[in-house]
């Protein structure tokens, strides 16, 4: 597929040719769905506390005699049916997090830039280089990209303090480097602007993983194959000794 490349000026200034498969062979949503729950879960600050029937202040008295006063049996007022009594299930502090494996994550991140260039809904830059931090200059940019009210990731291929600046007062607008990019981030906003020089590094960070995978995988291969023909040889050498004998 054809990507159309803009300038700063919402200008087209050429075309961008990318197959969303390189990236990612096929997109799977279970993966992508528990990548982003992860994530929303490590970001839960989970700092939460309620105090329970023991912990709030009142009388431990029986309200009222067991029988005789034709209402229910009640025994504190501290219970958590009461006005100011506890909470029946307290809530206590506690930590949400969880890890996924390292490639699946990689993997997740991959699928979800696949995804979002196979709708259509990546937008490329030739570059975003401002001379000093313009928050005036990154809305119009933004706005001659018909990003104006969406919730928009801008992605560059390294971190870039003018860029960040200039988007950091936009509301719905979030800066981040490739190296920084995933599942969540990219599948959060509604639009995702990048330079081509972003997409250039998430390809070639994709091609060295790749790259890697496959030379641990024919290691491993070649580790298997190794300690069979010394288990092979080790059974003849004692075999023969045995026949020797």
């Amino acid at each position: 597929m054809n990507l159309t490349v803009y300038n700063a000026d919402g200008k087209q200034v050429g075309e961008y040719e990318i197959d969303p498969s390189e990236l990612s062979p096929k997109i799977n949503k279970q993966l992508l769905h528990d990548a982003v729950v992860m994530y929303q879960a490590n970001l839960r600050q989970g700092t939460f506390r309620t105090k329970s029937r023991g912990e709030v202040s009142g009388t431990t008295k029986k309200m009222y005699r067991q029988k005789g006063t034709g209402n229910a049996r009640a025994g504190s007022k501290r219970s958590g049916v009461r006005r100011g009594g506890g909470h029946i299930f307290a809530k206590r502090p506690r930590d949400f997090s969880w890890r996924m494996p390292r490639k699946a994550l990689q993997s997740a991140t991959r699928m979800a830039l696949a995804a979002r260039l196979a709708d259509e809904e990546v937008t490329l830059v030739e570059s975003l280089d401002f001379d000093s931090p313009k928050t005036k200059s990154m809305v119009a940019t933004l706005n001659s990209l018909g990003m104006a009210g969406k919730t928009v990731l801008v992605s560059s291929d390294a971190h870039n303090g003018n860029l960040w600046k200039s988007a950091r007062n936009i509301q719905g607008v979030t800066v981040s480097p490739v190296a920084e990019l995933n599942a969540l981030s990219i599948l959060q906003p509604r639009a995702i602007v990048m330079t081509t020089a972003a997409i250039d590094a998430f390809r070639e960070e994709t091609k060295r993983l790749r790259a890697s995978s496959r030379t641990r995988s024919a290691r491993k291969q070649g580790g298997r194959k190794s300690a069979k023909a010394s288990a092979r040889s080790r059974a003849a050498s004692q075999g023969k000794q045995e026949g020797e004998a």
